[in-house]
């Protein structure tokens, strides 16, 4: 049995570079060569416990889910395993000035942090971070221990733009010919119907191209159905699994809104007016009434209300991955122990928390049933 865990055999490997003679105080010429060569050594001991753990018949991602509790599920009908949990880089911090992205070293601090908790799957897009996506981070980590996606949809230059609608054989085929490429392994869509998905996938086996294998849907307490109804089809028809962003629903679930837009929120902000309408109107003091009776569940089970509304989301088997959102170390840390509240979300509290939501959506089965 290994006593040491895979997160602390590469800080101990890390530190003792770093305590080296010739590596303890570079000199600025020297810095990015001596950084090249502990990342190399570093990642050479990565593969090297790797060998160690196959050597004895272990992988990878079983002691890491031993240590974390993490649990990883495969993404749709595919062979892609996915942690259940993921980490999405469109997070903003807000000052008292102005709306900031994430500065990189707390982008890094954040994507180390979910890494050593066991989660592999990075969710980013050109638009995020001010289109300067945070990845240099898991410069240190195997690269076939991560699960890296991404968007394509605006283009890179400001102004330039086609109003055009392009057939939806013409994505296939694009996706088609990145993947045959080398650049993507699989592909999937962001806030499409299931009748285009479901188009998509004809056209894909028609043309003999490779079709979807997972959407991304936003899922929350007070977003169901698509999730819930939809998908769930589409995963029994033709494999496409889900994975989910947006869990406390723009933040409306934390607990932040329940006595109005505090300063400084992202609903205070200028780009975000919807979000302040959302909360301010009648739908939105109906869910902050919900969200004080859904408190006294997580008090019951010793957790806060993020933990809960995540592991609600998280209890729904055809949901492969739930995306995560933090602006500091321990808000990510706090999302993160939703795995355990899981286990405690038995079917009565589930039925508890369906009775107070009162939006539980039902299938065409259902109703026939």
């Amino acid at each position: 049995m290994l006593s040491m865990t895979y997160s602390e055999s590469v800080r101990s490997g890390i530190n003792r570079y770093h305590s080296e003679p010739g590596l303890s105080v570079p000199r600025p010429a020297e810095h990015s060569q001596l950084q090249r060569q502990r990342e190399q050594r570093a990642a050479m001991h990565l593969r090297n416990m790797e060998d160690f753990l196959k050597m004895h018949g272990l992988s990878l991602e079983e002691c890491v889910s031993y240590q974390t509790g993490m649990k990883y599920r495969n993404l749709g009908k595919s062979g892609l395993r996915v942690s259940c949990l993921g980490l999405g880089e469109c997070t903003d911090v807000v000052s008292k000035t102005c709306s900031l992205t994430l500065v990189p070293q707390m982008a890094e601090q954040l994507m180390t942090l979910a890494y050593e908790n066991g989660i592999n799957l990075f969710d980013t897009a050109e638009v995020y971070a001010a289109g300067k996506p945070r990845l240099s981070c898991v410069s240190l980590r195997r690269r076939s221990s991560l699960v890296i996606t991404t968007k394509i949809f605006w283009g890179g230059k400001y102004g330039i733009c086609l109003l055009l609608p392009f057939a939806v054989a013409e994505t296939v085929r694009a996706m088609t010919h990145v993947i045959n490429q080398g650049m993507a392994m699989y592909w999937g869509t962001s806030r499409w119907s299931p009748m285009e998905i479901m188009e998509a996938y004809s056209v894909a086996r028609q043309f003999n191209q490779i079709p979807p294998i997972c959407e991304q849907a936003e899922y929350h307490m007070f977003q169901r159905e698509k999730v819930e109804v939809q998908l769930p089809e589409l995963f029994h028809k033709i494999g496409v699994g889900a994975m989910t962003w947006s869990p406390l629903a723009c933040g409306i679930i934390s607990g932040k809104y329940d006595s109005g837009v505090p300063p400084y929120s992202r609903a205070s902000l200028k780009g975000y007016q919807w979000l302040k309408d959302k909360i301010l109107s009648e739908e939105g003091r109906r869910q902050q009434a919900k969200l004080k009776e859904l408190q006294a569940i997580a008090e019951r089970l010793g957790c806060t209300l993020p933990q809960l509304a995540i592991a609600w989301c998280l209890r729904n088997e055809g949901v492969s991955s739930v995306l995560l959102g933090a602006s500091n170390t321990d808000q990510l840390m706090e999302n993160i122990g939703a795995i355990q509240v899981l286990p405690k979300l038995s079917s009565s509290i589930v039925h508890e928390v369906d009775s107070i939501l009162g939006n539980k959506p039902y299938s065409k089965k259902d109703y026939r049933s």
